[in-house]
């Protein structure tokens, strides 16, 4: 696994796989990055954003934001190890001084006091998992979005999350067996 593009081009980053993880493909990753840059559907900068990568895993798509020029990124993980190989990979890069990790439950993180507010909001739970969608209505009651956002959710493609009243759909894409969705909330 690598960084894609940016200042870290082309360096390694560490990745563990087991049956509870599946980091995100290079290919789907540069894919979501080139919308991010080039799409006229999305009016988002990722230079200087501060992003929010949920259930982060090691960090590939918040590593690549940050490589990019993101201003911070704060990746929250459940799982111990995997966080633990996030810390290294972001020691390895030198790029801990743009990070947060928290390791827990993304429902605590969610509920303890947000001062701050995030441009893009990245998801990728479990693909058996629907609780990110009470995770989604906590964001908004919490109201921690800036008014030009962007929700990336990276779901399995036969997925049928409803996310009707809550989200408004921008762009769909599916790539293999996995769909990615660029949504915003409603007002």
């Amino acid at each position: 696994m690598r960084i894609i593009s940016g200042k870290l081009k082309g360096k390694s980053v560490a990745f563990i796989k087991t049956a509870a993880t599946r980091p995100l493909k290079d290919s789907v990753k540069e894919n979501i990055f080139n919308i991010i840059a080039h799409s006229n559907l999305l009016n988002i900068n990722l230079k200087n954003s501060n992003i929010l990568d949920l259930y982060s895993g090691i960090g590939s798509f918040g590593l690549e934001c940050i490589s990019r020029g993101a201003k911070k990124v704060t990746f929250v993980e459940l799982n111990r190890n995997v966080a633990q190989i996030l810390k290294k990979n972001l020691l390895t890069l030198s790029i801990n001084d743009k990070a947060k990790i928290i390791n827990g439950k993304v429902i605590d993180f969610l509920n303890k006091k947000q001062p701050e507010k995030f441009d893009i909001f990245f998801l990728d739970p479990p693909f058996s998992d629907d609780r990110f969608i009470e995770e989604l209505k906590l964001i908004k009651l919490k109201k921690i979005y800036k008014n030009n956002h962007i929700i990336i959710i990276h779901r399995e493609k036969r997925s049928s999350d409803n996310f009707t009243k809550l989200l408004k759909p921008i762009i769909n894409k599916e790539y293999g067996r996995s769909k990615i969705i660029f949504s915003k909330f409603l007002d």
